[in-house]
């Protein structure tokens, strides 16, 4: 069986990912090379909707660290951890919405939820880039 990823994209001050499919080792290079595109493109804050997504295995889980890795600056959130060494760094630039119930159990347990924002709907994700 071949595992498919579909991704579209919106643009806007916030740019979007939608996932479709699963997300696992025969889509990681997929997904991480959207990601970088937006990225050189010029974008700074990348939403991806997990709505469609079926499955996430550890490349998978592999591929939103990347993610993540990409659009958040390293020398911003170690200089927010001086200032706030008791709390967990969740990323400004990178969030997560509408995973399903397995998906958001899959996340919750490698430990995504303390740094990757996560919302139950899209546009809850968006408009948590305005606050």
């Amino acid at each position: 069986m071949t595992s498919l990823l579909k991704i579209t994209k919106t643009e806007g001050p916030v740019t979007i990912l939608y996932f479709e499919g699963q997300l696992d080792g025969q889509t990681e290079t997929q997904a991480v090379d959207h990601a970088r595109a937006v990225l050189d493109a010029g974008a700074r804050f990348l939403l991806i909707d997990l709505h469609g997504v079926e499955m996430v295995t550890s490349a998978g889980l592999r591929a939103l660290h990347t993610i993540y890795k990409m659009f958040t600056p390293n020398e911003e959130a170690q200089a927010w951890h001086v200032d706030h060494s008791d709390e967990t760094y969740k990323s400004p630039y990178f969030k997560l919405a509408s995973p399903s119930s397995r998906v958001h159990y899959v996340l919750s347990i490698a430990g995504f939820l303390q740094n990757i924002p996560i919302y139950p709907t899209l546009q809850e994700g968006l408009d948590s880039f305005n606050s």
